[in-house]
């Protein structure tokens, strides 16, 4: 975006420049063009009220002080000048055989006619101005003729020729400075580009430095508002006071979770204790249930125990200790074996003998529980279930441990497959929160794993843990 924002500013900057340099040179060269002229203007209306009395006598005494008056003009000024009659014949110069065409060495305009135009338009009786302007590339020189006449009748007119050498030089001096000041106005646009896009654009640097740190979970960063354009610093301070509202709602989430989870954790010790103590009252049919009452207690303070992991899943450290996968999956199919036998499933545990894992203690059981409960809630009746743990494989930041949980039940479709482990998500089969999977995968992320779910041929689940050996990333 610097950049865009730097190409964008620079060409309006030359556009600007040029659009200001074009004209000014054509206003200089125009200027120029019209002081000369004036000044020439002035000088043939006085050759032809010198030249009036002499033309209307036609005597060359007459003329001899004026051909004086050109000479010395041409002398001084190194301006050619005649006067013609009404017939267009010169009748005084400012040199011995000068004519019309010699004014102009490179030929007139409308060389075909007997009378070049200047010369025609004084002797119809129309004072001659300047048309165009003179330009540095063009070399004719600057006509001017003044009629010359009395009582409204015109008998001659008053011809003069200046050389424009030296005002397309003082023209090209000027271009030159403009130039100059025009060249260094786009140089210090230029160079001032760098900081003043900076300075527009850090704002939204900042803004978007900030939204990385927060989407990766560093929920204190904020923007800096103290620079900037106005704008884009009401920009910065509406996201910070997003940033402060999502944090705070984060924060009574997290403190409800936690709070929940540590006041239930008492009630069901004390439920434990007091539902362990009525073994001793019961029978062998009531031995029975009184197990099952007794797995729901455990299930409950398992429950109670990822809430508060969930709570501090967040933390900005975690404690981390050395884990055999194949151990934990063993104890955790030790643990659910009763259940499973009483709802009539095989669980069994099978793969590599030892698979040394580095994570967040208390995570992988926690992860091994949820898909376990949910396989065994959801295979239907004699669903066999395996906990299969994979060889570690590739090394540094490739590494990893694969612990498949795998079902021979039903199953779930594709679609529902890629649902599954969002919080509240359930099949509409009834029963469950929906928060068991979706808690699965927040405690796998606190160590770098993840869990996916697949469907397996010809029925089935595999819910594939993949797990970090190294520790979280």
């Amino acid at each position: 975006m610097h950049r865009r924002v730097v190409i964008v500013y620079v060409s309006l900057l030359v556009a600007a420049c040029l659009a200001l340099a074009f004209p000014l040179c054509g206003s200089i060269a125009a200027r120029g063009t019209s002081d000369m002229a004036l000044d020439r203007i002035n000088d043939t209306a006085r050759f032809a009220g010198l030249a009036e009395p002499g033309v209307l006598s036609g005597a060359e005494g007459a003329l001899s002080g004026l051909v004086s008056e050109l000479s010395v003009y041409e002398q001084v000024y190194g301006i050619s000048a005649v006067v013609v009659d009404r017939d267009g014949t010169v009748v005084a110069a400012s040199r011995p055989g000068l004519t019309l065409a010699d004014l102009d060495p490179q030929g007139w305009p409308d060389s075909d006619e007997p009378l070049p135009g200047p010369v025609r338009s004084a002797l119809a009786g129309n004072r001659t101005g300047v048309d165009g302007v003179v330009w540095p590339w063009q070399s004719g020189p600057l006509v001017v003729a003044e009629p010359i006449g009395t009582s409204g009748e015109v008998v001659g007119a008053a011809v003069t020729a200046s050389p424009t050498g030296a005002l397309r030089r003082a023209t090209l001096g000027q271009w030159f400075l403009a130039w100059m000041v025009v060249t260094a106005l786009m140089v210090a646009g230029i160079a001032v580009a760098g900081p003043l896009t900076r300075w527009i654009l850090r704002p939204i640097a900042d803004l978007d430095q900030a939204t990385r740190a927060v989407s990766g979970g560093s929920l204190d960063t904020r923007v800096r508002t103290a620079a900037g354009p106005e704008e884009l610093r009401r920009l910065g301070e509406s996201f910070n006071q997003m940033a402060d509202t999502i944090t705070s709602m984060l924060e009574s989430q997290r403190t409800f979770v936690a709070y929940a989870g540590h006041q239930v954790r008492n009630p069901l010790a004390a439920l434990r204790l007091r539902v362990g103590g009525l073994a001793r009252h019961l029978g062998d049919e009531g031995l029975r249930e009184h197990g099952l009452a007794l797995d729901e207690v455990d299930r409950l303070t398992r429950i109670c125990d990822s809430l508060l992991t969930l709570a501090q899943a967040e933390d900005a450290e975690h404690s981390t200790v050395w884990e055999d996968a194949r151990d934990v999956a063993e104890q955790r199919v030790g643990a659910w074996g009763p259940i499973a036998e009483r709802a009539g499933a095989v669980l069994e545990c099978a793969g590599a003998e030892t698979a040394m894992v580095r994570c967040v203690e208390g995570t992988l059981d926690q992860a091994l529980d949820a898909l376990i409960d949910n396989a065994l809630k959801f295979g239907g009746p004699g669903v066999r279930i395996t906990v299969r743990v994979g060889e570690p494989e590739g090394v540094g930041d490739d590494a990893r441990l694969d612990v498949h949980v795998l079902d021979d039940g039903p199953g779930l479709p594709d679609d529902q497959l890629a649902q599954a482990t969002r919080p509240f998500w359930r099949d509409g089969g009834g029963g469950g929160s929906g928060l068991g999977l979706s808690i699965v995968v927040t405690l796998l992320e606190l160590q770098g794993a993840s869990l996916s779910l697949t469907p397996r041929e010809p029925s089935g689940i595999d819910a594939r843990l993949r797990l970090r050996p190294n520790g979280p990333v």
